[in-house]
């Protein structure tokens, strides 16, 4: 039987850690996923404006060396600095792939990012980059447990007319396989069902992880665009940012195809996704000691399928868990939910 994990968060696969940094005054921050050890890793994107930093590595045409660590981001083009605050962390306790003798061990580090200049924050800092900083304190704070909501990357997120943020979930197999999912929400597309006050994910729920808000009926669905997408959005000013990981043993080739699968989960959340105006993408990670050449493809099937799921609600957690910034008015306090 599948159910959530302890924590419901992606730091349920065992060895994983999330780190959160955020700046109150600028209104952005930075979300640092890592583990005890190197990972294998990929990205699949599917958004037409995404904003990445070193993804070709995790290409199945590279030479495929393991992962320190995934920075997500806000600040748009600015936050891909973010990473070279986690790579001087790495840097300093001697952490990455090793070259040889008396040469700096090389930490790998892809980054993406989510645009959120227009939030109302101060976003004059000068020449110099805040981000360097969040994302180094963003890794030195990296634990199993961390904040979901007004979070790292998911600080100053809006998704659709609702205030954004940092969702995350968790699913176990009987098996003790552990499938999660961590999300920061800046979404085109709206998550609530047009006159309801209910989640598009809401037959996903786990526990009441997103406050039970099942509505009594739903009518006729209008299959216009939702009113309370996102007005006049432009490109390369949203995107939803996903990592879906599991401690199976999977192929690149493998993860690959998890990440298709769980890219389902963005439709099974915000409606409209991966417009031309987004830029979602997904980083999928095992962090099996040795993957195998081949994966089973009845397994992936499986990891795909609970992956898309786990994404649906961590995206939707990420939603219900923020609070009201500023303009951004919250879902709890849209719709008068405590």
């Amino acid at each position: 039987m599948l159910r959530p994990g302890r924590l419901n968060r992606i730091t349920d696969v065992p060895g994983l850690l999330v780190g959160n940094a955020h700046d109150e005054r600028i209104r952005s921050g930075v979300t640092v996923f890592t583990a005890e050890a190197p990972f294998t890793a990929i990205v699949d994107i599917r958004g037409a404006s995404p904003g990445t930093r070193d993804t070709n590595a995790l290409n199945l045409t590279s030479v495929g060396f393991p992962v320190d660590a995934i920075v997500l981001a806000g600040g748009s083009l600015y936050g891909l600095d973010a990473v070279s605050g986690v790579l001087a962390h790495f840097r300093s306790i001697g952490r990455g792939h090793a070259y040889e003798t008396g040469i700096a061990p090389l930490p790998i580090v892809p980054g993406a990012i989510l645009f959120d200049l227009t939030n109302g924050g101060d976003k004059e800092w000068g020449d110099a980059s805040p981000y360097p900083s969040l994302g180094r304190t963003a890794v030195e704070r990296a634990t199993r447990e961390f904040s979901l909501g007004n979070a790292g990357a998911g600080y100053g997120a809006r998704a659709g007319q609702y205030k954004g943020g940092l969702g995350s979930a968790s699913t176990v197999l009987d098996d003790g396989i552990v499938v999660g999912a961590l999300a920061a929400v800046n979404s085109v597309g709206s998550p609530v069902i047009p006159g309801t006050d209910a989640f598009w994910a809401h037959p996903l729920e786990q526990e009441r992880e997103f406050g039970g808000r099942w509505p009594n009926r739903i009518g006729t669905i209008s299959l216009d665009l939702p009113a309370d997408m996102k007005e006049g959005p432009r490109a390369g000013t949203n995107t939803t940012l996903v990592i879906v990981a599991t401690n199976a043993p999977v192929s690149r080739v493998g993860l690959q195809q998890i990440a298709i699968q769980a890219t389902d989960g963005f439709a099974r959340a915000v409606r409209p996704s991966h417009t031309p105006f987004d830029g979602d993408l997904v980083f999928a990670v095992s962090t099996a000691t040795e993957p195998p050449e081949h994966s089973d493809p009845n397994q992936t099937l499986l990891l795909g399928h609970i992956a898309a799921d786990t994404v649906a609600r961590a995206i939707t957690r990420g939603v219900y868990k923020a609070g009201t910034l500023g303009t951004l008015q919250s879902y709890r306090s849209t719709f008068g939910v405590l």
